[in-house]
């Protein structure tokens, strides 16, 4: 819905994992003030004619049968003002961890990723230097294990880990029309490194504690030199 304020732009993003077909309306808020506009569709910059409308609705009818049909459509209302609506269609997203998973060696890292829409198939890869290494048909599975929990949803574990484990990985699902990618990273830390803090301050603690006492029996001894010589000066 439009509601024809000048210069703005609506955005809306719409999954299409399989051929289809789909349609995409603009239509004017009944309190915009833009009258008898004129009215444009397009794909990317291509002008595309519309299909249907009514008074104040313009609707544009899409078949989608491969990827080359998916990308972004926009219609724009050109009157005293200018308003536009831009339809993002893409292949459905795939949930994965945006913040770095923090293990610890020894330990087990667990990876999920999840869809909104079921995929014909799932694979896990992991970084080498520019390169994607399947983890799948590569990588002993007495390390990394894969778990398919349901049709949208797959796992990636990776076991007893190493600093070598450290790295970026990726699932991706595949659809009808395309792939989609999520990104993890994987932070691998020494078993001592949460000690090291306490170390340090347990460090500090003994600094200071060396400190006074050293700073005491330094007092104690100029205390003990200072009676000796005022004793030998009120014998004379």
């Amino acid at each position: 819905i439009l509601t024809g304020v000048s210069g703005a732009t609506l955005e809306k993003n719409v999954y299409v994992p399989s051929p289809t077909t789909v349609e995409l309306t603009c239509k004017l808020d009944e309190t915009s003030n833009l009258k008898n506009p004129q009215v444009t569709w397009k794909k990317e910059s291509e002008t595309i004619g519309h299909t249907s409308k009514t008074p104040n609705s313009w609707t544009i009818q899409l078949t989608i049968s491969d990827s080359s049909k998916l990308g972004s459509y926009t219609c724009i209302l050109k009157g005293e003002k200018e308003v536009s609506a831009v339809f993002h269609l893409q292949v459905p997203k795939i949930e994965g961890k945006e913040k770095p998973l923090i293990t610890y060696e020894g330990d087990k890292a667990v990876m999920i990723c999840k869809a909104e829409y079921d995929p014909k198939a799932w694979a896990w890869y992991m970084t080498n230097g520019t390169e994607l290494v399947s983890i799948d048909k590569i990588l002993p599975t007495e390390k990394f294990q894969i778990k398919k929990l349901s049709a949208n949803v797959n796992r990636l574990e990776i076991l007893k880990l190493t600093k070598q484990d450290r790295g970026i990985y990726w699932c991706e699902a595949t659809f009808d029309l395309g792939k989609s990618k999520a990104r993890f990273e994987v932070r691998v830390l020494s078993i001592t490194a949460p000690l090291k803090p306490f170390v340090a301050v347990v460090a500090e603690v003994a600094i200071l504690l060396t400190t006074i006492i050293l700073f005491e029996i330094y007092s104690k001894m100029r205390g003990e030199g200072g009676e000796k010589e005022f004793d030998q000066i009120e014998q004379l």
